[in-house]
């Protein structure tokens, strides 16, 4: 299984998601979100000596960390982009605590960040094998890709369009909680989900991500660094990874997609189990990628997600509080930035500063990501203490 990195996280900034950004740049936005993580760790600029961005910002296509670096007035001695998608924001978390432990660096800046214009068309794959397989017949973007696993999912396991619903339905039931999500004060039903246009058979539109603009930034630091800082820190207690595929036409059987490793490695590095978690911060740009987590976490059987979802209250004061801040589904995505918002939010839970949405003594928060489709996937444990573990 191999050493886990140590390392913490002493300092989160997140700007509340806009539909639309006009007039920002994605360099302002990053920079708005790393001044709010160096308030929030009272740390810096000069405290940073790592430094950890996407594989592209808006205004500079490459040379990114030279970029940002420049931008923020920042000179680290390392420096990378991370280009997993959606796992872009947790795959960060557990590469700056490496970097840490390599002595490379003591303390690592994450930040995402992605503007959103009207007109703006998505970028649209443009490699093989996705060109070559998948393009030809119809499966040109993320809500085709997505609905042909969801349907598999349906016709394997005779899942329900009503499974998948609900999860749609918990995700704007904890926006509702939260002020800076999208969807606060927008509730919806199962009824309403299943009443929403169908954008890619089987696909609802109330079961996709609406994009947005925003940026969110954590920071990294050893352990023995965190224990000098201000805020509670919270500490990386195991993580895994995995990629199996590019296009969705060559991806494996549902029984064998990345997750069913990424998390049950994530969590054997921490000493724990999946029964022990005390928040699901699971990353969902589709339900179908929800339902497909939780059974890789072996709280269910693989197919049974629907009859859990039935058994269990997931809010914050519930029996497994999944996505308490709405999850990108009721928060909203800012492109890779989205993913970082699970990361923000279980450091919130773990630190007990969530208002009105705080679980409840919460020690230990599972947190995801995803990219591609279904194939670049990232778990991360975060713990509320530094012991335990291996």
């Amino acid at each position: 299984m191999g050493k886990r990195p140590k390392g913490a996280i002493i300092g989160i900034g997140e700007l509340k998601p806009v539909r639309y950004s006009e007039g920002k740049t994605t360099l302002s936005l990053i920079a708005e979100a790393t001044q709010l993580a160096l308030l929030d760790a009272g740390l810096t600029k000069n405290d940073i000596d790592g430094l950890l961005v996407g594989p592209q910002v808006g205004e500079t296509p490459q040379h990114v960390p030279a970029t940002i670096s420049e931008y923020l007035g920042l000179e680290p001695s390392m420096s990378n982009t991370v280009d997993l998608g959606g796992a872009t924001g947790a795959g960060m978390v557990w590469r700056a605590a490496a970097a840490i432990e390599a002595g490379m660096c003591e303390t690592v800046l994450c930040v995402l960040g992605n503007k959103n214009e009207k007109g703006s068309v998505p970028r649209s794959p443009n490699r093989n094998p996705i060109r070559e397989f998948d393009v030809p017949f119809g499966a040109s973007g993320a809500n085709t890709s997505y609905a042909l696993l969801k349907r598999q999912h349906m016709e394997e396991y005779g899942s329900k369009q009503e499974d998948f619903a609900l999860l749609a339905y918990w995700s704007r039931q904890n926006a509702l909680k939260n002020p800076n999500a999208i969807f606060y004060n927008k509730p919806v039903s199962v009824d309403d989900i299943l009443a929403s246009p169908i954008i890619a058979d089987p696909l609802h539109l109330l079961e996709i991500v609406m994009p947005c603009a925003g940026a969110s930034a954590v920071i990294v630091t050893s352990v023995e660094n965190a224990k000098k800082t201000k805020n509670k820190p919270v500490y990386l207690r195991g993580a895994g990874e995995k990629i199996t595929h590019r296009a969705v036409s060559q991806a494996p059987s549902l029984e064998q997609l990345p997750f069913q490793y990424s998390i049950p490695h994530a969590l054997k590095q921490a000493g724990i189990d999946a029964e022990q978690l005390d928040l699901l911060s699971l990353y969902d740009c589709y339900t179908s990628v929800v339902a497909v987590q939780i059974e890789s976490t072996g709280l269910c059987k693989p197919g049974e997600f629907g009859d859990w979802v039935r058994n269990h209250t997931l809010g914050h004061d519930g029996d497994f509080p999944l996505n308490t801040h709405g999850g990108q589904l009721g928060f909203g995505q800012a492109d890779l930035a989205g993913g970082m918002s699970h990361v923000v939010e279980a450091v919130l839970q773990l630190r007990g500063e969530a208002h009105q949405r705080q679980i409840n003594n919460a020690k230990y928060a599972l947190v995801t990501g995803n990219g591609a489709t279904l194939s670049e996937t990232t778990a991360l444990v975060l713990a509320s203490d530094e012991q335990g573990g291996n």
